[in-house]
């Protein structure tokens, strides 16, 4: 599904209504309707209830005199509040107002005066709120007395149903500036909005419904971005179907490098997970001394030793060994737990050039190219980093802050700039292309953000592309199900308790929840 900014999708409106001649009035009523169904399902039938609906001047108060209107003609008791002089509205909002006075329908104006009152006494007998004050044109901060009527809106515990994006949310950045709408329900219109998918705007939507308004299908694909919100179905399609005549060798062969002293948990975990996300083979190799311990911690994996040094970690002879190993590998994972001790830099710095199968660089395998970043470059195929912010920064050398001002911008310049599929983990996970496609996750959650989670997506990924999916997909596939994997285990243990362990135990939960979809 693609996602939009402000300015994209009223290029789209436009071009719907100037190359195909859809009206705009007739845009706004199925707007409307839209959201009346998504009020339907929130309250079921809809006669006799109590429905308060807060307009502005623009279309997206114009969307909710259509609201109204079908909800009074359904029986339900409607009052319609309105943040603006009726004069002020104009264009088809002005058509739709004026539907309404000719229904003999009042407005009350909360323009003048103190409306905050009026709001109180009209919420006291309501039943559900609908927020049609600001659309997707709206930024900064909302005026003080509007603000003020907005907090009382989320103070008053009614569901609230907002109309294309919450009043108060910007539609580009998900930024809040002051007050803003808390929606149980956003109702967005042919494509969501990226203030609606990016954090913290997705906090303040509820649940998100994108509703068709009858934009054709072929200008959304010929005009929209390549920007996706990844979803279960958009997955499945990617999953590789497994032939009933396979053997193990038909769904890959994963090498993961990693592990040093004190840090054999993240190479199990890498491992572990490859073997859940469904490749054939998995062989994880990690310092020698570390390797009895290997023995013991993977049963399905199988584990090979390589050269180290006095420290536990992996020395710089290591290089020839992995090169031997990657000649029946189908993919390399390269990073978790590995350390960041000079021999193991100057292993990494030798080794990528060299290496010539899709290659996934997480944790240390990226901090030792901090600095030599267009290493990157040298290597002879596909590769996809997965850092967190952190480690973002010290690749690009600024500050995690300016990493987290705009996540897409950075992620889709990191993949540019180095040529590789860049996975920037964090709140709504952005996975860049070097062709500047963008995916964006909406799985997981707050209970993800313990040690060794990365280890697992890192191994799901590997899986992946093991199996033959390509390298962006593969990230984008391997963040969805890494994030519903943690959904499923905070559902079970809560998002407290939860540990990397269970994501992995979940996997093929995630897997086949996603391949059931309808079916």
């Amino acid at each position: 599904m693609r996602v939009v900014t402000a300015g994209e999708m009223k290029k789209l409106d436009q071009a719907a209504i100037e190359e195909y001649g859809v009206p705009g009035l007739i845009l706004m009523e199925n707007a409307g309707r839209q959201v009346v169904e998504v009020i339907r399902q929130v309250l079921g039938n809809v006669r006799g209830k109590v429905i308060t609906v807060f307009v502005g001047k623009g279309n997206n108060g114009g969307d909710g005199f259509v609201i109204a209107r079908h909800l009074f003609n359904m029986g339900a008791e409607v009052k319609v509040l309105a943040l603006a002089d009726e004069e002020e509205i104009t264009g088809d909002a002005a058509v739709n107002l004026e539907i309404w006075r000719k229904m003999n329908q009042k407005i009350y104006s909360l323009h003048h005066g103190d409306g905050i009152n009026i709001v109180r006494l009209v919420l006291m007998n309501t039943d559900l709120i609908v927020d049609a004050i600001y659309g997707t044109g709206f930024h900064g901060k909302m005026g003080e007395k509007v603000g003020r009527i907005v907090e009382v809106l989320n103070g008053s515990v009614k569901p609230i149903v907002a109309v294309d994006i919450p009043s108060g949310l910007e539609a580009d950045t998900g930024k809040v500036f002051g007050s803003c709408i808390r929606a149980a329900h956003t109702v967005t219109f042919a494509l969501p909005k990226l203030g609606l998918i990016l954090e913290p705007g997705a906090n303040y939507a509820g649940e998100l419904h994108v509703a068709d308004i009858s934009i054709p299908p072929g200008l959304i694909e010929k005009e929209a971005p390549q920007r996706y919100l990844i979803t279960a179905e958009l997955v499945r399609e990617w999953l590789p179907l497994r032939p009933s005549a396979a053997h193990k060798g038909t769904f890959g062969r994963v090498l993961v490098v990693a592990g040093s002293r004190g840090m054999t948990g993240a190479a199990y975990l890498a491992g572990e997970a490859a073997l859940r996300a469904g490749a054939g083979l998995i062989t994880v190799a990690v310092p020698e001394s570390l390797h009895n311990i290997m023995e013991v911690k993977l049963s399905e994996v199988m584990t090979v030793p390589l050269p180290d040094n006095e420290k536990g970690s992996l020395s710089l002879s290591a290089r020839e060994s992995i090169l031997n190993l990657l000649e029946g590998a189908s993919v390399l994972a390269l990073g978790p737990g590995i350390s960041t001790e000079p021999e193991v830099v100057a292993m990494v710095r030798e080794l990528l050039p060299s290496v010539r199968v899709p290659c996934v660089l997480d944790a240390d395998g990226l901090n030792a190219l901090a600095g030599e970043v267009e290493i990157m470059r040298k290597v002879q195929a596909p590769v996809v980093i997965t850092p967190h912010p952190g480690e973002m920064a010290r690749l690009m050398n600024i500050t995690t802050k300016e990493i987290q001002e705009d996540r897409i911008a950075v992620a889709g310049k990191a993949a540019v700039n180095w040529s590789v599929v860049a996975l920037l983990k964090g709140a709504r996970t952005v996975v860049a292309a070097p062709n500047g496609a963008i995916y964006i996750n909406p799985t997981g959650n707050p209970g993800m953000a313990s040690g060794g989670c990365g280890d697992v997506l890192t191994g799901v990924i590997a899986s992946l592309i093991a199996q033959g999916l390509d390298p962006a997909r593969a990230a984008s596939a391997g963040a969805y199900i890494h994030g519903l994997a943690g959904d499923l285990s905070a559902r079970e243990k809560g998002m407290m308790g939860m540990t990397a362990g269970d994501i992995i135990a979940n996997l093929p939960a995630a897997a086949m929840n996603i391949m059931e979809i309808n079916q």
